[in-house]
């Protein structure tokens, strides 16, 4: 798992692994924030995570720190869960077809929008749902191929918080976690077109 944000996705997931409901496991969580959340809920956890500082450093220097770690850690599958960073195109490619991410909007709504810019986009347009997606990750952000999306209404008195609470795994945990158990194995990832 990588993220910089709180990691409130990271919990229905850890829980419902804990649980029996999705056979996978979290081998690790990087951050590129040393304060944030997700770095805190995979200690909690007890869950090998580690910080990797992008400030000063190019695009694809700090991916290839990642790189490393989730390949001594050899990773099957890269979840992003409010990484507020774009990835570079050789990562990407590095990891064709083993990364996917949540984004914070029905997709293709407000693709390249990250975190409350997307609810302020959203509450600013007075759409009337909202919700989010699991996409598979391509060199287009945003752009590829969505896996799976869960949607909720949007109020006239939502704030940009009360949206993203909504919106967010939380809320539609059971059955994202459930979806996304059937999901991983049977989707073929090579054979995307979007490849």
């Amino acid at each position: 798992v990588i993220g910089s944000t709180n990691g409130t996705d990271l919990v229905p997931i850890v829980d419902a692994i804990n649980s029996g409901e999705l056979l996978a496991s979290v081998e690790v969580v990087i951050s590129n924030n040393e304060l944030s959340g997700i770095l805190k809920k995979a200690s909690a956890y007890g869950i090998e995570s580690h910080f990797i500082c992008h400030k000063n450093k190019k695009r694809d220097v700090f991916d290839l720190e990642m790189s490393q770690i989730l390949e001594d850690k050899k990773i099957d599958l890269i979840l992003l869960i409010g990484f507020m960073r774009i990835l570079s195109s050789e990562f990407v490619e590095r990891w064709r077809g083993k990364i996917i991410n949540v984004h914070p909007s029905l997709l293709p709504k407000y693709a390249g929008g990250m975190n409350n810019s997307v609810h302020e986009s959203v509450l600013a347009a007075g759409d009337k749902e909202s919700g989010c997606t699991i996409h598979l990750v391509t060199k287009d952000v945003d752009c590829g191929p969505i896996l799976l999306q869960k949607s909720c209404p949007v109020y006239e008195n939502d704030s940009v918080e009360s949206l993203r609470e909504r919106g967010i795994l939380k809320k539609n945990a059971p059955h994202l976690v459930r979806d996304l158990s059937f999901v991983i194995p049977t989707y073929d990832w090579w054979s995307s077109p979007f490849y």
